[in-house]
């Protein structure tokens, strides 16, 4: 399904635990989007990094006359205060609009702070993931320092105004945006943000420096796979991930090479009747030369009940 919205038309507005696991733990004072470090990466984008600091996501705004879209709100309330004070100094007054590349907190738990005429956009598949899971994924989080517990009080998902399958496309006035819902891979709802005039693309986890980590039962090999395909089409200069630094299309083709490989070999081996366990020691062993294998595993099981 394709939906499209124009700016003038509207009156107003699993556990990713591995994934943070393999970033440098937080500053002294938590998980924090930086303030006053946005930076312009393209005529329309401006970025902040997160410095590949652990539980901080890049953040984007992309800014046209007549509406600014951002992307990412930082972990908790705190953080989302700070995203939208970063808003505003790039967006006039124009209208907000919010979308999150996936609903894992340090992405989306801060978009309470957001004033109430920001439009929100979800795909619906985000939607099912908060429903199915999307609190204890939060309480989770909580659980994990004293920093994020203080971050995450009284955090709550907000609810979409605008829900879409398939892609949604965003007219910001000299602009054209495109939602897109990837299917699930890194997560049930990921969601890819494409700036078509810049050939920016807000890749959330589904292309990063980093190696894919599979941080739900529902996430998929084959859907990846395919996702890389969708990015890759579009061919984008420059790419933004949800952490570490920005790249390009090499991102794409790296996450294809690694992902092809475990496909491959795990269907094989389940057809020479090996164990899921055994597997995941085999092609660890095959990856090293080439790949990070700290999150090999989760690919690997996801690779082996898909084969046939």
């Amino acid at each position: 399904m394709l939906k499209t919205l124009t700016v003038a038309g509207l009156a107003a507005g699993f556990l990713a635990t591995t994934a943070i696991a393999q970033l440098p733990p937080p500053a002294s004072g938590g998980p924090l989007v930086k303030s006053g470090a946005t930076t312009k990466i393209a005529p329309h984008t401006y970025a902040i990094s997160d410095d590949s600091v652990g539980g901080v996501p890049n953040v984007g705004f992309i800014v046209g006359t007549k509406g600014t879209l951002v992307i990412e709100t930082g972990m908790g309330p705190p953080n989302g205060k700070t995203v939208l004070a970063e808003a505003l100094k790039v967006s006039g007054k124009t209208k907000l609009y919010l979308v999150t590349t996936h609903v894992h907190p340090e992405h989306d738990l801060g978009a309470q702070s957001f004033p109430k005429d920001t439009t929100f956009i979800r795909s619906n598949a985000q939607v099912k993931e908060i429903a199915e899971e999307g609190m204890k994924t939060a309480d989770a989080f909580r659980g994990r320092s004293e920093v994020n517990k203080k971050l995450l009080e009284g955090a709550e998902f907000r609810k979409a105004d605008v829900t879409f399958d398939g892609e949604y496309k965003l007219d910001l006035g000299g602009v054209h945006v495109r939602l897109i819902s990837l299917g699930p891979s890194h997560t049930q709802g990921d969601t890819g943000i494409w700036v078509e005039e810049d050939k920016v693309l807000f890749s959330g986890d589904t292309a990063m420096k980093g190696m894919p980590a599979f941080a739900s039962s529902k996430s998929s090999v084959k859907t990846w796979l395919a996702t890389l395909d969708k990015e890759d089409a579009l061919k984008p200069a420059i790419i933004v991930p949800s952490h570490g630094p920005n790249g390009d299309a090499k991102y794409i083709s790296a996450y294809r090479a690694y992902l092809t490989k475990i496909q491959t070999r795990a269907a094989a081996l389940k057809k020479e009747g090996k164990s899921v366990d055994d597997a995941v020691t085999t092609i660890t062993a095959e990856l090293k030369p080439d790949f990070d294998t700290s999150r090999a595993a989760g690919a690997i099981r996801a690779a082996y009940n898909e084969a046939p």
